[in-house]
């Protein structure tokens, strides 16, 4: 989404951003010029200073979403289907709102909400890769507040499973199981960052570098090109 000038040269929207990043004016002041010229992608100075200009839009992003010309934006995507529909058959695909798992850069890529069933997915396409924290984990719960004539109505229809026409019991595979205790979640806390920090670490970086510099490219060129 295009966020207002307006809201980004508000420093008050901008409040606790600047501590998260190495060159914030920097990255400040290449989201408020033009796009930048083709030989430099070819910088790699200017790719890191690209990577936390994007970042640092996201974030804005996020903040900007909870606004109410953020909210009224996101109103309209929400209705044309923008963000996808629920995977879940039973939600008779029910338009969907993306989510973040988590606040901080690079903890988890974004994710959907179903609003019908209450629960989270991981989006078909739309883009996947972007980071959730674009997004922030209260954006679902602030806009249907907003607007409680989108809440849909719960589902009244439930999947029973059966075998050869008889209700499976107190097995796995039937809602009729024995009940299993579920710890809530609505966000990552610290002990899943620290789980992910954890597996993530053994990534190999150089490959991960290289995988965001092409992606950095792709994305400035497709900018480009729109303009």
């Amino acid at each position: 989404m295009c966020i207002r000038d307006r809201y980004i040269k508000d420093s008050f929207n901008l409040y606790g951003l600047k501590p998260k990043f190495f060159h914030y004016d920097e990255a400040y002041e290449m989201i408020l010029n033009e796009a930048p010229e083709e030989e430099d992608l070819e910088d790699e100075h200017f790719l890191e200073l690209y990577q936390e200009a994007t970042d640092l839009y996201g974030l804005i992003h996020a903040r900007f979403i909870l606004s109410p010309k953020g909210l009224a934006l996101m109103r309209d995507k929400f209705l044309l289907g923008k963000f996808g529909t629920c995977p879940r058959v039973l939600c008779e695909r029910q338009n969907v709102l993306p989510v973040g798992m988590s606040e901080e850069l690079r903890t988890s890529r974004v994710k959907v909400f179903c609003p019908r069933c209450e629960d989270i997915y991981i989006p078909k396409k739309k883009c996947p890769d972007v980071d959730g924290a674009y997004f922030g984990c209260s954006f679902p719960q602030m806009f249907l507040q907003s607007y409680t004539d989108l809440y849909p109505p719960p589902s009244t229809t439930a999947y029973v499973p059966r075998v050869f026409g008889f209700k499976v019991f107190k097995h796995k595979g039937s809602r009729f199981a024995e009940p299993v205790g579920r710890s809530e979640i609505t966000f990552y806390d610290d002990n899943h960052l620290k789980k992910i920090k954890s597996s993530s670490g053994a990534m190999n970086k150089e490959d991960e570098e290289d995988g965001d510099r092409r992606n950095q490219r792709d994305r400035v060129k497709e900018s480009n090109a729109k303009e």
